[in-house]
């Protein structure tokens, strides 16, 4: 039996988690959740990185004697070392405007093909090759990634991670590698960029004297790109399946062996992100919970339940918005967005939070429905179960409107992805017999309640209700 702690850092919260595995156990407990999010200080978005860095020590203390540690967090955001190994600045948060108009630029030396053919990245404009044009660089000697930036304060080591490295648009999606040419190309200095690492390597073991912790734990390298841990916990039974990682974001996919870098796989806009045990996770980024996120920040209502309520009893298709419409991006007033997106649109607003919730969760489901089928005809794998994991699985009506829209059953669960996804490649790494991602993900399905949302209604109401939505473009 392996004791581990993975710390999993969301785009809202940051969690330390407490897990167990062994022969037919897999358990976690929540050790410590604290806040995260965006700090705005002399206009610029940025992350408050040494709050959460106190939080993660608070949290590990906390969760007592440990065999292991795993940081995993959302993608494409760093920190900067000098050469004295010192933070140069507080990383900014990839909502801030400060790349507006700066993919462009960047396109203009490398085209939108080239950086495809190399990265097989799909084209964000937060994405970090747009971040660094964007950025001073004098005096920096190291980008490390968040979940990185944190392994380094707790063992005094530099280096990168393949999962997130893979979330950059600067890395090789064939050869596993930094892209020196792509680097070089966008005028970018080669110093800045570390050593990378596996899944599973031992970064070192946490420093006692700096984090308070008992002498000779190790901190491990995991999938530390949330999704690619997430990914992990899928609970699959073999390889005819799709998933969605659904949160703050709705990651919309498939797992392959090799990355499909093809013209229709980019020009509809998929990306090829690494995953544990060298596989490809083949998604597009949907908006996801985000915007209803924003609409209850703004109503000031709390009381999700009460308003998916009134969102099942509120008329079906009566608007729908495309929920990746730049200005669902950024923090603000999303109800007066969604109200304006309506009207440019020629529709009538909703006139209710029931019917504006309705409308948002029917437009995730017609989103997810179009990437899931554009993802099985580009990459030529057909499916027969859509797995939702993460925390937008406890939304039952987002889950039955998911599989009404797509046409398959969908099986909700876990909850919790992210972090069983980093305990299971830290067990593995400590010497659990999990040999591969199926031993994981059998762990996973027997140790796990899931939910089965079997489809209903008529699909010539969602073909009508897809036409509708994408032809307002």
């Amino acid at each position: 039996m392996k004791r581990v702690a993975a710390v999993d850092l969301g785009a809202s919260s940051g969690r330390v988690m407490l897990g167990e595995v062994g022969a037919h156990v897999l358990e976690l407990r929540e050790v410590h959740r604290f806040w995260n999010g965006p700090v705005r200080a002399h206009g610029r978005l940025h992350w408050d990185i040494l709050q959460l860095y106190r939080s993660t020590l608070d949290g590990l203390r906390t969760a007592g004697a440990l065999d292991g540690i795993g940081i995993d967090s959302w993608a494409v955001d760093y920190g900067l070392l000098d050469a004295d190994g010192r933070l140069l600045r507080n990383p900014v948060h990839y909502r801030d405007s400060r790349t507006d108009g700066v993919m462009e630029r960047v396109l203009e030396k490398v085209p939108a093909a080239d950086l495809y053919a190399v990265t097989g990245l799909q084209q964000l404009p937060f994405n970090t090759i747009y971040q660094l044009t964007a950025e001073a660089l004098e005096g920096a000697t190291s980008l490390l990634m968040i979940p990185d930036l944190l392994g380094y304060w707790l063992t005094g080591e530099i280096g990168v991670e393949r999962t997130n490295a893979s979330t950059t648009q600067l890395f090789d999606v064939r050869s596993r590698e930094w892209s020196d040419e792509l680097i070089s190309r966008v005028g970018l200095p080669r110093r800045v960029f570390p050593q990378l690492r596996e899944p599973g390597d031992v970064i070192g073991n946490a420093l006692p004297d700096e984090t308070g912790l008992a002498p000779g734990i190790p901190v491990i390298a995991v999938g530390s790109h949330d999704t690619a841990s997430s990914v992990v916990a899928v609970p699959a039974a073999d390889e005819r399946f799709a998933y969605i990682s659904s949160g703050t974001w709705s990651l919309v996919g498939l797992e392959l062996d090799a990355p499909v870098l093809t013209d229709a796989a980019r020009e509809a806009n998929f990306t090829n992100e690494g995953g544990v045990d060298g596989r490809i996770r083949f998604l597009r980024n949907v908006m996801g919970l985000w915007i209803l996120q924003e609409c209850q920040r703004v109503w000031g209502d709390d009381d999700l339940d009460g308003l998916l309520r009134d969102a099942a009893a509120a008329p079906s298709f009566t608007t729908l918005i495309d929920p990746d419409a730049p200005e669902f991006l950024a923090p603000g007033n999303m109800p007066k967005r969604i109200e304006e997106h309506c009207r440019a649109t020629g529709q009538e607003p909703p006139r209710s939070r029931g019917a504006m919730v309705r409308c948002i969760l029917e437009s995730l489901a017609l989103a997810y429905r179009r990437t899931l089928r554009a993802a099985q005809s580009i990459a030529g794998r057909e499916v027969d179960v859509l797995h939702v994991i993460g925390g937008g699985s406890q939304n039952e009506l987002l889950c039955q409107l998911t599989a009404d829209a797509c046409g398959l059953p969908v099986l909700a669960g876990p909850v919790e992805a992210s972090a069983l996804g980093n305990v299971l490649v830290q067990a593995r790494a400590l010497g659990e017999p999990l040999p591969d991602l199926a031993a994981m993900r059998a762990l996973v399905r027997s140790t796990h309640r899931l939910r089965t949302y079997t489809p209903q209604g008529k699909p010539a109401d969602w073909d009508a209700a897809e036409s509708r939505m994408f032809g307002t473009r």
